[in-house]
């Protein structure tokens, strides 16, 4: 049986970044996902990694630029206002070509909003997040267990492709606390030719640059950036499917709002109501076919969500609008209980939308 520890949410990403390689990490502390810097603090020197607190999130996110062009496995993370500070590093990442690990434990916003949970910048993950053109592997865990899991294959997929690969938490993940295991660490190696490692007067100097300042040659850049990313979305798209056989409501959640929406899913079946869930593990690529097949079976569709209803706009792009979408949500900080999930279920159920 494998061994299992009780840990924080944060902490397990943490780890799980140690186990998958990254020796370098650069950040600041925002809560609600301090503990990520903080574990690193204390491991880092322990293992001849590079642990450093930067003057801001601007500073990490560059010093996050930096190592990943050298071609190391490298990380930042922070919460909603600080991942907003990051934006134009991102873009310059994105712009580069180059793999990078960043988590984004949310919190309530926009502004500085409040401290506790959130997925309200899923629009801002799910469209890049800084400017241009360009995507980032979106990853949203729903469990500690998958805090940990998600990360490696975050770090993977990034090496993979020369993207960026995002953890999107909410503060609920990052905080709480479950038993998990590290038994199943499946490390991925990609060889980085490209990279900044000296030419040791054996190869040609490589350069990583974001800046194109012919618009024929950028135009090709974007182009070539983008059938990258078709291949993503058609091999790296992820998602759980609850109760969904004879699901005539498809409950669709991500997080901790996929965690309540199982339990509302459970009780709507005790009341007879043929309920479903489809949890979205990557937020992008987003699971399109899953939905869309949905769509040929059920009634309707009902977005659980801590935002204002932002992924319901991709339900709808996913199944061509072919099916009512309602939203059952809670903001500011604030969670949906089973009861309000159950009773967003049973007026879908009766064609309320």
């Amino acid at each position: 049986m494998a061994e299992r520890v009780l840990m924080k949410g944060n902490e397990a990403i943490a780890e799980a970044a140690i186990r998958a390689g990254c020796r370098h990490y650069f950040g600041y502390p925002i809560t609600p996902q301090t503990e990520v810097a903080a574990y690193m603090a204390k491991r880092m020197p322990k293992i001849d990694g590079v642990f450093l607190q930067a003057e801001s999130e601007i500073a990490s996110i560059n010093m996050v630029y930096g190592a990943a062009a050298a071609g190391m496995r490298v990380m930042t993370s922070s919460s909603s206002p600080g991942i907003s500070l990051m934006g134009e590093g991102l873009s310059y990442i994105a712009g580069s070509d180059v793999p990078a690990f960043v988590v984004n434990v949310q919190r309530g916003g926009p502004g500085l909003g409040g401290i506790q949970p959130s997925q309200s910048d899923y629009f801002q993950a799910t469209r890049g997040g800084g400017h241009g053109d360009y995507h980032m592997i979106v990853l949203a865990p729903a469990s500690v267990q998958e805090m940990a899991s998600l990360t490696v294959k975050g770090f993977n997929l990034a090496d993979k492709y020369n993207m960026i690969a995002m953890i999107l938490a909410d503060g609920t993940i990052g905080q709480m606390m479950e038993p998990i295991s590290f038994e199943d660490v499946e490390i991925e190696h990609y060889d980085k030719p490209w990279a900044l490692t000296g030419t040791q007067c054996q190869r040609k100097h490589n350069i990583v640059n974001s800046l194109y300042l012919q618009p024929d040659v950028l135009e090709k850049k974007n182009f070539e950036r983008y059938e990258k990313y078709r291949t993503v979305e058609e091999n790296e798209a992820l998602h759980e499917s609850y109760m969904m056989d004879d699901a005539e409501v498809c409950v669709v959640a991500f997080g901790i709002a996929s965690r309540v929406a199982k339990n509302a899913v459970v009780a709507a079946r005790a009341e007879g109501i043929k309920a479903g869930l489809i949890r979205p593990i990557t937020l992008w690529p987003f699971p399109k076919k899953a939905l869309s097949e949905a769509a040929d079976q059920v009634k309707s569709f009902v977005s659980v969500e801590l935002s204002m209803g932002q992924m319901v706009e991709d339900i709808q792009l996913a199944t061509g609008c072919r099916r009512p979408v309602s939203l059952c949500n809670r903001v500011g900080g604030m969670i949906p209980s089973p009861d309000q999930v159950l009773a967003s279920i049973r007026k879908a159920a009766k064609g309320e939308n």
